[in-house]
């Protein structure tokens, strides 16, 4: 880098004739770079690519524009570096200037590093992630070696994608042909049209469909560690907005259309610049300091008077599906998309790490609490643990079952409240307070047109309760802030907020607290293992990180020990990712540290082989830092090796068949173990199948073992022949569940208990009870995504007793 970066760029230009900015450098950032991609109409068209760096825009002309194709290589010359204040210029330059011609803003958005990028500029491989409008997902340029003999000039570089979510071969320069910014044409911009900014043209696409919202699960603090970000919990209606073809509709969390009670918000959706978009997002209605209300809201939505709506999440843009990015690249698209977005449409800011900072603070100005979501996990309908909310107060939903009539002449003096549980609507207190004139009058109406002759309760009710008591249909759903439960589940102190009516009275169940989050974060930090790379896409589909990935298996470790500690192991190792090649490893390299053990054992041609294995959650996790995504173990241990001390029956279905089918297989299986006298346990494998483990006491040798395993297999097919098969071949497969007793014999390996497996979605393999297999309804629920919910039902693991194979 010279002294002045922009001296090129400023002796090029006459800044009496060009509108152009001159050249000033700006303040050097580390993060948050931004990019700007200007499409420039000179003497031949091209797309002028740009990245911060150091205070200026390094520069590239790009011929034919960039392509989401990983088989496009697009031709990238190196030009001058620009000012920042070039991101924002749009216009024409004189004819007779340097660059002469038309210039529109046809890209922007920030960058982030994948490797170190001075480094990258230098060595002629820069790798980076873009978060743009248009241009998202992992890019790289790479120099060209120049022609021998040719006088030295301006480099040429390649830009081209990177194999990822979004390398969709979508024709980026066809499909957007007009400004982000202003929403004008090249032909616009020439002939100097004006239009306000942030009115690019909408596009034909019709809005997205309704998507099921991701929940947040209930915890007592937020979660500690710089893997997290941090909201504030607005007190208001969640809200989808899915916005297409000029228009804009509104839905509740269950799917409700309330486009006309959110109007205004629609309207300023509507206006947003995009084709199309799904933004996920909170309504509500300010006090005078600014804080949500959500009694105020209710009258709002009464009387027509003032609501906002704060976007914190957004799903698709532009006919592209963002659900599998990590949370931290959608906020940044959305933080784009909203940028000078119309009130009362707002975007939701967040902070990373410092949760329990922004709680206290927030609670002691009087706010609802905290919304903590994982900075990399992908967006799953439903309730997560990857998604966690904090309250400031005891706040939740209740089913309103009936009323108790008031000795003062009031319309009633309280509300009877209910959750659902197992065994119905369980009875939950009662609410007398929280209510004014209005609110009393619309409640007494709306209670006298649900009256019913019979208690919606289920069980015997104490007398306080049956006091005074009108029964009505379990149809409305109030929200109460309360002190605490008693210890039989009833409230205290509690106080009526407002009416629920984006929720069905069916879903409303008693929320308690899940506990405090762990932190994979703070759990890798106490193993002493390095992981390099730590930003590198494991699995492109979800975002999820190397760094994640060990904090997973950091978190999980202890538990997958308690099979895998002392077995001979094979690990499926991706260096690269799962997208990239992957391989299988059981010998020792002399590539791992000490933490991964080594055993020396005979093979069938009688040579000795060092065979990998483990005994501390470091060697699991350093193994992990050398590429490793999957587990596989023997079915003995190191200090017994011939002696087996586990049977596993892999129920592999053809392609065509169901879960249902595998689950009626492996309680087949079961129940022919125990008519021998074998226990077993189900594991659902994080793929199609389904593991059937019976544990062993080890004292039959292999063979002994491998034979009662196929002779088992081989009398359940030969007896349920349509359903059965104990051949591997595929063509006998069809229609049929391979009983793959191969499993059980010397050398063979089984995936571990708890290890991510090497596809689409990081599966996980998690050991079940048979109680919870019928309820499961795939093989691969389980995610690496969602550690927090694979350490619950590690907790809660049940195994049963070994027993002797039969003879």
């Amino acid at each position: 880098m010279t002294a002045d970066p922009l001296a090129t760029y400023n002796a090029k230009r006459d800044f009496a004739l060009t509108t152009e900015p001159a050249g000033k450098r700006g303040k050097v950032k580390s993060k948050a770079r931004a990019f700007v991609v200007q499409k420039h109409g000179a003497t031949r068209l091209h797309w002028d690519f740009r990245l911060e760096l150091d205070g200026v825009l390094l520069s590239w002309a790009v011929t034919r524009g960039p392509s989401t194709s990983t088989k496009d290589r697009r031709l990238a010359v190196r030009t001058e570096d620009h000012p920042l204040d070039y991101g924002s210029f749009e216009g024409t330059i004189p004819k007779g200037q340097y660059g002469g011609g038309t210039v529109m803003l046809w890209d922007r958005g920030t960058w982030e590093p994948i490797d170190e990028p001075r480094e990258g500029v230098k060595n002629g491989k820069f790798h980076f992630i873009l978060h743009g409008e248009r241009m998202h997902g992992e890019w790289v340029l790479i120099r060209l070696k120049p022609d021998e003999g040719k006088k030295a000039g301006r480099e040429n570089w390649l830009l081209f994608k990177i194999a990822d979510d979004h390398a969709n071969g979508a024709d980026l320069v066809a499909t957007h042909d007009v400004s982000v910014s202003t929403g004008r044409s090249m032909d616009d911009i020439a002939k100097g049209a004006k239009v306000s900014p942030k009115t690019k043209k909408q596009g034909t696409m019709p809005p997205p469909a309704f998507r099921a919202p991701q929940l947040a699960t209930l915890v007592d603090t937020p979660p500690t560690g710089n893997d997290w970000l941090h909201e504030t919990k607005y007190d208001g209606y969640r809200a989808l907005l899915a916005v297409g073809g000029g228009k804009a509709l509104a839905y509740t969390r269950s799917g409700l259309d309330w486009t006309e009670k959110f109007a205004s918000v629609a309207a300023a959706a509507a206006a947003l610049p995009c084709a199309s978009a799904l933004v996920d997002a909170e309504i509500c209605a300010l006090d005078g300091d600014g804080r949500p209300s959500f009694g105020l809201l209710q009258a709002a939505l009464k009387d027509g008077g003032p609501i906002v709506a704060f976007g914190f999440d957004l799903l698709e843009h532009d006919g592209i599906d963002l659900t599998k990015a990590p949370l931290t690249e959608r906020k940044a698209a959305l933080a784009t998309l909203l940028a000078d977005a119309p009130s009362p449409l707002f975007y939701a800011e967040h902070v990373r790490g410092g949760g329990e900072r922004m709680f206290a603070a927030l609670c002691g100005a009087g706010y609802e609490g905290v919304v903590s979501k994982r900075a990399d996990a992908p967006y799953r309908g439903g309730r997560t643990k990857v998604w966690l909310k904090s309250k400031c107060t005891h706040r939740q939903e209740f089913v309103i079952g009936g009323w108790a009539a008031s000795e003062k002449g009031r319309g009633f003096a309280s509300l009877l409240l209910g959750v659902h549980e197992t065994d119905g609507l369980r009875y939950a207190g009662h609410v007398g307070t929280g209510f004014d004139d209005r609110t009393l009058a619309m409640l007494t109406e709306r209670l006298a047109g649900l009256a019913a002759d019979t208690t919606p309760f289920a069980g015997k009710l104490s007398a306080e309760a049956r006091r005074r008591a009108h029964w009505v249909k379990p149809e409305l759903v109030a929200e109460v802030a309360f002190a605490e439960f008693t210890s039989d589940g009833i409230v205290r102190h509690a106080s009526f907020i407002g009416l629920r009516e984006d929720k069905p009275a069916k879903t409303v169940i008693a929320e308690k607290p899940a506990g405090k989050a762990v932190s994979g974060a703070s759990a890798l930090a106490t193993l002493g293992v390095t992981i390099s790379s730590p930003d590198r896409i494991v699995f492109p589909d979800l975002g999820l990180s190397k760094q994640a990935l060990a904090e997973y298996y950091a978190l999980l470790g202890d538990a997958m020990l308690t099979d895998m500690a002392g077995r001979p192991i094979s690990l499926v190792r991706c260096p690269q990712g799962r997208g990239k090649a992957c391989f299988f490893q059981k010998h020792d390299s002399g590539m791992f540290p000490d933490s991964v053990r080594h055993v020396p054992i005979a093979e069938t041609d009688g040579k000795q082989e060092d065979y990998l294995y483990l005994e501390d959650t470091a060697g699991v996790v350093a193994c992990v830092q050398m590429g490793t995504i999957e587990f596989h173990g023997w079915g003995s241990r190191v200090a017994d090796l011939e002696r087996p001390d586990r049977l596993v029956f892999d129920l592999d279905p053809d392609e065509g068949l169901g879960f249902d089918a595998v689950k009626a297989a492996a309680l087949l299986v079961r129940d022919r173990l125990k008519a021998v006298g074998l226990a077993s346990l189900p594991m659902v494998t994080g793929g199609k199948g389904v593991h059937v483990v019976a544990p062993l006491v080890p004292d039959a040798d292999w063979p002994v073992v491998k034979a009662w395993a196929r002779s088992f297999a081989e009398a359940l097919a030969t007896e349920r022949p349509a359903d059965f098969t104990a051949t591997m071949s595929k063509a006998k497969r069809k229609g049929r569940i391979f009983i793959d007793w191969l499993r059980n014999q010397r050398g063979a390996t089984a995936v571990m208990p708890f290890s991510v497996r090497a596809r689409d979605g990081a599966g996980v393999a998690v050991p079940l009870t048979w109680a919870e297999l019928a309820e499961a309804t795939s093989g691969n629920g389980f995610t690496a995504a969602d550690p927090a919910a694979v350490l619950a039902m590690a907790k809660r693991r049940k195994t049963v007793r070994a027993s002797k194979l039969p003879k």
